[in-house]
């Protein structure tokens, strides 16, 4: 079976390649050719000896999921569903913006927390994605969208926001991570790629030694008592040691904050008690607060907090120097918006117990 090189970091490829006794500067250009130049035919890298070529297409492949389907917003969001087999598919969106493009990307097929707000979470959980279905979104997408006038590719931000917690599927994320960091790759910086956890505060602790990026933490509650309903994770991590693994995050992390995800539920989560319950929790811990819209889904049981909510939310923590901002919802005509992706999953939880799909 041909070995899908999407599925390497450098040092991964470079192992693969002296294992067939080719030098290690092999491996990089090969690697500049699938990711920087986004070319999955061997036979298209033409600076590499035909004979290795000839082996790379009789051992070897490029290959991302599947795309079974594009929708497009009217604001310019895209979303893609892609095919990651068994019967399972994952959501990828990409967000343009003037001064920026940003790529949502998922990373497993459903996911097994099950946060109350959250469409993915209701269709429970499948498997992990590999690292080839992790960086194979970006792959994509860069090759789809196609390069800018500049000859760059259009991505310049990545999230790891969409289905799955990300840190709950570690080494294939941190495999998929280093590529995006990668000069010979994707060559992104630090502070542009962004891991979005429920709190998994030991694997918290291990992205910060192996690969720091930017850190936003689903945070949705001031207190243990309403976040255990909300993120149910949060009975194993309750939010003193959720902060304490924040705060060690941030001796190596490429920003000086941790970003803080706020999901706006009218009359459970967004009254101004609970704003200054927030300012207490956080004192300690240099952070900015990103409010988002709650974005409905079938049999949800929240519904949106009202604009004036909103600002007198945000007003009260900027008064407490806070920085706060509201999320733009982007994409909500198409499911693309945050909590709403949700592709198809075989539930493997006995949540639903069978096929699902869930759309808005």
């Amino acid at each position: 079976m041909a070995e899908n090189l999407l599925n390497f970091d450098a040092q991964q490829l470079a192992a693969w390649f002296a294992e067939r006794g080719e030098k290690p500067f092999r491996a990089r250009q090969v690697l500049r050719w699938m990711h920087k130049i986004g070319e999955p035919d061997f036979a298209a890298m033409t600076d590499i000896a035909a004979s290795l070529r000839s082996k790379l297409q009789a051992e070897a492949c490029v290959l991302s999921p599947e795309v079974v389907r594009e929708e497009i917003s009217e604001d310019g969001t895209r979303k893609w569903l892609l095919n990651v087999g068994t019967g399972n598919a994952v959501e990828t969106v990409f967000i343009p913006e003037t001064d920026r493009g940003t790529l949502c990307i998922s990373s497993q097929a459903g996911c097994a927390l099950d946060c109350a707000f959250c469409s993915t979470g209701k269709q429970g959980f499948n498997r992990n994605l590999s690292v080839s279905e992790i960086i194979g979104q970006l792959w994509w997408a860069n090759r789809q969208i196609g390069k800018n006038d500049e000859g760059n590719w259009p991505i310049s931000n990545v999230v790891m926001m969409g289905m799955g917690e990300p840190l709950l599927n570690f080494d294939n994320t941190v495999t998929a991570l280093r590529l995006m960091l990668d000069d010979n790759a994707y060559g992104l910086s630090r502070r542009r790629v962004t891991v979005s956890t429920s709190g998994i505060v030991p694997a918290m602790d291990r992205l910060r030694d192996e690969c720091p990026v930017a850190l936003a933490v689903s945070l949705h509650a001031p207190n243990d008592d309403l976040r255990n309903v909300l993120v149910p994770v949060n009975q194993k991590y309750p939010l003193r040691q959720l902060l304490a693994a924040c705060q060690r995050y941030l001796e190596k992390a490429p920003r000086d904050f941790i970003t803080f995800e706020y999901v706006m539920l009218e009359g459970v989560n967004d009254s101004v008690q609970y704003a200054r319950e927030l300012i207490a929790l956080v004192r300690d811990t240099p952070c900015k607060f990103n409010l988002i819209p709650f974005n409905p889904f079938p049999l949800a049981p929240y519904r949106r907090s009202n604009a004036e909510n909103v600002r007198r939310f945000r007003d009260v923590l900027m008064q407490a120097d806070i920085v706060t901002t509201v999320r733009k919802t982007r994409g909500d005509d198409i499911a693309a918006a945050c909590g709403q992706l949700a592709g198809q999953v075989q539930d493997k939880t006995k949540r639903t117990g069978r096929l699902i799909e869930v759309r808005s």
